[in-house]
């Protein structure tokens, strides 16, 4: 068998191989979305039964009152919670992607680069420059490359710390409220009191 056909069958199957680690990713984040969501809907259902039975035995309006407040910082930290999870979860699957397309540009790469190495044994006397041209270019494109890729992971970077930013922005703002609330409440009671 020649050596052409051995690479294109080698290039089919990396082709293959990166198609089948791609969708065994995308496939391992929406099974991890799925379990979370059942595992919400879960938890949700015991807490909407416990709720229910609390609000039944609520007497007046400042119960019902201070109740509502009670239940609003923590669904904030809840809702907070999964927004992280689920941000977890496609920021994994983000980062294998990425993974997977660097290592099949460094293939691309290195393909282009021994092609071009095999084109400059076999090219006629006084296409150096040609050939030196082709080199320049690659090298060119892998610079930008790199510097594409350099970015986009700051930035990546970026937006997890500005996430994190805003989750403890809210909490607080949450905390804050709840507590509000709670002192209006019991202003109220006292006042009717």
């Amino acid at each position: 068998m020649s050596a052409i056909p051995q690479q294109i069958i080698d290039r089919q199957k990396s082709a293959l191989n990166a198609a089948v680690a791609v969708q065994g990713s995308l496939f391992s984040g929406f099974e991890k979305l799925v379990d979370l969501n059942l595992k919400v809907i879960k938890a949700t259902l015991g807490e909407v039964a416990e709720q229910t039975q609390q609000v039944a035995e609520l007497k007046d309006p400042q119960e019902a009152a201070a109740y509502v407040s009670s239940l609003a910082q923590p669904n904030s930290e809840k809702a907070i919670a999964y927004t992280k999870h689920v941000y977890d979860i496609v920021s994994g699957v983000s980062n294998e992607l990425i993974k997977l397309t660097e290592a099949q540009v460094a293939e691309g790469q290195q393909q282009a680069s021994e092609a071009i190495d095999q084109l400059a044994k076999n090219a006629p006397t006084g296409s150096e420059s040609a050939v030196a041209l082709m080199k320049s270019s690659l090298a060119t494109v892998s610079t930008a490359y790199d510097s594409m890729n350099k970015a986009a992971k700051q930035a990546a970077e970026v937006a997890e710390s500005n996430i994190s930013a805003a989750t403890s922005a809210t909490i607080k703002a949450t905390e804050t409220a709840t507590k509000a609330a709670a002192t209006a409440s019991r202003s109220t009671a006292r006042r009717q009191a």
